[in-house]
């Protein structure tokens, strides 16, 4: 109800019952404009003592409006909120329903399991694929193969995301269209009375058949705790002071096609089906399609990538989307995208998963991409369900809904997506902090001195943000209270 319709249905109704049924209402009226506190950002910042910077931007999705901002333009690392940016361009580039074909092929009496790029074939959606391929060659009448080949050209063989990363780490695999287990092995070990035994399998959700084109054993030292070497197999060794009893561990694949294909064969002859040891070929031969098994759609497979945080899948549908023979040229073409959505300035693109030292966002941006493209295409959507946690790190209530990605390196820490307090309006927001010095001097390093205690430290910042954020701005905008009031008698 505006001023002059008040002062209206005041003249008209008195002073009598007209002013006691409008009471109520003006009391809730001038609840509404009572004033907040202003939040104080400054002395949460220095509480947490971080060093090095922090950045943040909070615009309102609504109208635009910046509603708070700190070192928004200051080119800091991304590390894995990139991956929001890599979403949204697969799904405009591919599509929310794409799905990734793995095939199996027959030319002449050679046997082709053809990987199509699909992030998330796991040894149990393989199983389905064997099966169907049994079943097609039982039915078929021809003798069986004499040869096993193996494609994975569908993407450009990459030999894995970040050199400078560790030989070992699980997130830093390589790369090519034959994916399994997001190219990794599982090790798993246990001291006995003669010895540790160790074994390394490729484990799925009901199957983990034993990894035969990998193999492990213990040494004595200290340092390294891993080596590895390639020959005719993938051969890995373990610090033997590292083990303790007992217990497990991804490694990386750095043989995709060979690791696909030895786990293949043995899914076959489970079956019945022998098949010769699988060779790698570089071009696919033409020949008749027998099976083949689909990926889940892009949109279900985004929504995995941004809860679990997988660097793979980042890469590889970002390779999908640009068609690029190079994750540095892919990265160009997402940055390019990107203009085109209007966002011209604050990001600089190494790759898709924001392993990559290089890559560079500012605040601001992040929280522009929220706010723009993000809320076209239900970007909240496919986020994660950020808990706000107590002193002691448990899950507390609250009625502060927050789905974002979070971006975690050594000694860089961010979160960017959106808030929103239960009935208030919406709040895109992207929190970047980061030491710089720390981080480069750690670079590929597992676990540095110092950087859990750090890394806690941001994350504690970074809901004290959102708290007094949602405590300022996100309560229900004047306007909407204005408009229930002027529909009350």
């Amino acid at each position: 109800m505006n001023a002059v319709s008040r002062r209206g249905f005041i003249a008209g109704f008195g002073a009598g019952l007209g002013l006691l049924a409008l009471a109520p209402r003006l009391a809730s009226a001038q609840a509404v404009r009572a004033p907040v506190a202003a939040f104080d950002a400054e002395t949460r910042i220095a509480e947490a003592g971080l060093g090095g910077a922090v950045a943040y931007a909070l615009i309102d999705p609504a109208t635009g409006t910046v509603l708070a901002e700190r070192q928004a333009d200051l080119p800091l690392a991304p590390a894995s909120t990139l991956k929001s940016v890599t979403a949204l361009y697969a799904l405009d580039r591919l599509g929310a329903g794409h799905r990734f074909a793995t095939r199996v092929f027959r030319a002449g009496n050679m046997l082709i399991l053809a990987g199509g790029g699909d992030p998330v074939l796991d040894t149990d959606a393989l199983d389905a694929l064997a099966a169907a391929t049994v079943a097609a060659e039982k039915g078929s009448g021809r003798g069986a193969p004499v040869s096993f080949a193996v494609w994975g050209g569908a993407l450009p063989r990459i030999g894995r995301l970040d050199p400078a990363q560790d030989e070992h780490l699980p997130y830093n695999p390589s790369i090519s269209g034959m994916v399994l287990n997001f190219n990794r092995v599982h090790l798993n070990w246990r001291r006995g009375e003669q010895g540790y035994r160790l074994s390394l399998q490729a484990r799925g959700r009901k199957l983990s058949p034993r990894a035969y084109t990998a193999s492990i054993a213990p040494v004595d030292r200290a340092l390294p705790l891993f080596t590895y070497e390639s020959g005719k197999r993938e051969n890995w060794t373990i610090a033997r002071r590292s083990l303790g009893k007992s217990g497990s561990r991804w490694l990386p694949v750095r043989r995709p096609e060979l690791y696909a294909g030895d786990v293949f064969q043995t899914l076959c002859r489970a079956r019945g089906l022998v098949l010769p040891n699988p060779e790698v070929i570089e071009l696919l031969p033409d020949g008749q399609e027998i099976a083949r098994q689909d990926s889940p759609p892009l949109d279900e497979i985004i929504r995995g990538m941004m809860e679990y945080s997988t660097n793979l899948t980042a890469e590889v549908i970002g390779l999908q989307a640009s068609g690029a023979g190079d994750i540095g040229r892919s990265a160009a073409a997402m940055a390019d995208w990107l203009r085109g959505q209007g966002i011209a300035t604050g990001f600089a693109f190494h790759d898709h998963s924001g392993l990559s030292p290089e890559n560079r966002v500012t605040a601001r941006m992040m929280a522009q991409l929220a706010a723009g493209p993000g809320q076209a295409r239900d970007l909240r959507g496919l986020m994660k369900t950020i808990p706000l946690r107590d002193a002691q790190g448990k899950r507390k209530p609250s009625d502060i809904a927050v789905e974002a990605k979070t971006g975690t390196l050594n000694f860089v820490s961010n979160l960017a997506g959106y808030a929103q307090r239960e009935g208030g309006r919406e709040l895109a927001f992207a929190i970047l902090t980061g030491d710089e010095p720390r981080r480069a001097a750690s670079q590929g390093q597992e676990l540095p001195e110092g950087v859990m205690g750090w890394t806690k430290r941001s994350k504690r910042l970074q809901q004290a943000l959102i708290e007094g954020w949602a405590g300022e701005h996100g309560a229900p905008a004047l306007a909407a209270a204005s408009s229930d009031m002027a529909g009350q008698p």
